[in-house]
């Protein structure tokens, strides 16, 4: 069987391309490294690459004021992998210097958690497992 443990990209409907341009570059420090547009749509990459990589995409079809809704079928959030409950410190406090709103870090039976939302309302989490 192939091998498909890790995640080439990821690519993600937007209502506003420079609101989440600036918002992941900001949060997560990725970079803008490509545009690219087809019949009815647009989108932006930003990312590390090699590393990591999403697609952020404006559809023509997309109802202007549509919100994300993690109950729908796709998507139901974003997971940044971190080494350990320091590091999930460490963006909470990163976070909170920016002025991102998020939640406070959840120890779970799984792992340790933090939760904020992009501009659109897409659950961004940084977890570091147990």
């Amino acid at each position: 069987m192939p091998n498909a443990h890790r995640l080439h990209h990821l690519t993600l409907t937007v209502t506003d391309l420079e609101a989440s341009v600036a918002w992941y570059g900001r949060v997560l420090g990725l970079d803008r490294f490509a545009d690219r547009s087809g019949p009815g749509w647009e989108r932006i990459l930003v990312g590390s690459p090699g590393e990591l990589l999403i697609g952020l995409t404006r559809h023509d079809a997309t109802a202007p004021g549509e919100a994300f809704d993690p109950a729908r079928v796709g998507l139901d959030h974003l997971s940044v992998a971190c080494e350990d409950r320091f590091e999930v410190e460490v963006w909470a406090d990163h976070l909170s210097a920016l002025g991102v709103a998020h939640e406070d870090i959840v120890d779970a039976p799984a792992g340790h958690v933090l939760v904020c939302q992009d501009p659109d309302g897409i659950p961004v989490e940084f977890f570091a497992s147990r």
